[in-house]
């Protein structure tokens, strides 16, 4: 199994003076599913780093939770750590895959604005996916409708807002939607997470 990188969302609990890194179990579920090997790295950017140098992984998924703290977010150790993994991994041209949050931070690195969007947190939206029809969950209030990147536009909402994206050159690709959070996973979403970590 491939080693792939997977970013962590921070919790901050007051109560008892804790910042956590955290990340729902069914994403391990869904990469071993996919035949990937879930490596959870931590909000600390030395760490970070050195853990990249010591395991040589093979991708990089950005997952889901906390905004960017340019949008308003609470974690900007989390976004400092996701902008040195993203150098990296482009450094090396290994495949980078963005999910909700994840799209937003591969979105602001190359310069898309990102606008509050109405109706995107839901458990169900349609979208066109490459000219396919789609049903997949949305829980977003941050997002784009006029792409100002290099990127190629994959899917989109009924309403005009960017649902996945590509990079025509580079192996750097986002989805806004959550394949870890369904019931059970989508055979198809599996398929698109192997094919792009197996590259």
């Amino acid at each position: 199994m491939k080693p792939i990188f997977v970013t962590q969302r921070v919790d901050v609990l007051e109560d008892r003076n804790e910042t956590r890194d955290s990340l729902d179990q069914k994403w391990s579920s869904l990469l071993m599913a996919c035949e990937l090997l879930p490596i959870m790295v931590p909000n600390n950017f030395e760490a970070a780093q050195a853990l990249y140098h010591a395991i040589t992984p093979s991708g990089l998924l950005l997952t889901g939770g906390n905004s960017l703290a340019s949008y308003g977010g609470d974690a900007p150790m989390r976004d400092k750590t996701e902008a040195l993994l993203l150098n990296l991994f482009m450094a090396d041209r290994k495949p980078i895959l963005g999910v909700c949050r994840g799209m937003q931070v591969i979105q602001d690195r190359f310069g898309q604005k990102l606008v509050h969007v109405e109706g995107h947190v839901a458990q169900t939206i349609e979208i066109e996916f490459k000219k396919m029809h789609r049903t997949v969950n949305s829980y977003h209030e941050l997002g784009a409708r006029r792409n100002t990147t290099e990127f190629l536009v994959d899917a989109k909402s009924g309403d005009g807002v960017i649902k996945a994206i590509s990079h025509p050159s580079a192996p750097i690709a986002g989805v806004m939607w959550h394949p870890e959070r369904e019931t059970k996973f989508c055979e198809y979403d599996i398929k698109l997470i192997r094919e792009f970590f197996n590259q």
